[in-house]
């Protein structure tokens, strides 16, 4: 029988759903970071410089180094930019 999960990070952390929810939420705020810095066609070192971070940081979410950030940090960077965000909180089924 095929085990079926809302999403890969659900998968590979089958057994913690705090971390799985966590990477989640990480890695889509990373998505959207790196969305703005391509719609806006910067260069690392200029979205370092907006964002407020070094320009390794850039780079170290452009490669998806999803370890080396925090929620708070992404959160943070995309409110510099002017990006807010709408939680929806809800119970699991």
């Amino acid at each position: 029988m095929t085990e079926k999960y809302k999403n890969a990070w659900d998968a590979l952390y089958d057994d913690d759903p705090s971390h799985a929810e966590s990477l989640r939420i990480k890695s889509e705020l990373m998505i959207m970071v790196e969305r703005f810095v391509n719609e806006k066609g910067l260069t690392q070192r200029e979205a370092a410089n907006l964002l407020n971070v070094s320009q390794p940081r850039i780079s170290d979410l452009v490669r998806g180094k999803i370890d080396r950030f925090t929620i708070d940090m992404l959160v943070n960077m995309l409110s510099r930019v002017g990006i807010t965000m709408d939680i929806t909180i809800k119970k699991a089924a």
